[in-house]
């Protein structure tokens, strides 16, 4: 367990860095219209694709991976 305990912060770093650069990659669907209030006039759906999907996806697993990091940090400082 103290293993995990040392090791636990380095990884947390590195999630968020990871998560952070993964949700700033990702291309805005709104534009200054639509992120003011107005009506924007080229709202469509549009399919991620390519290294769009890939970033989508990592954000969502970066963000449970840091999710859980912290629960084990919670239960690794409470069992010391």
């Amino acid at each position: 367990m103290q293993i995990v305990a040392k090791i636990l912060p380095y990884m947390q770093i590195v999630f968020s860095i990871v998560l952070i650069l993964a949700i700033l990659f990702q291309q805005s669907g709104a534009g200054a219209g639509g992120a003011l209030g107005g009506a924007d006039t080229g709202s469509f759906h549009q399919t991620r694709r390519g290294f769009e999907k890939f970033l989508f996806y990592l954000s969502i697993v970066c963000g449970i991976l840091f999710a859980l990091s912290a629960f084990l940090a919670i239960i690794v400082k409470a069992n010391s």
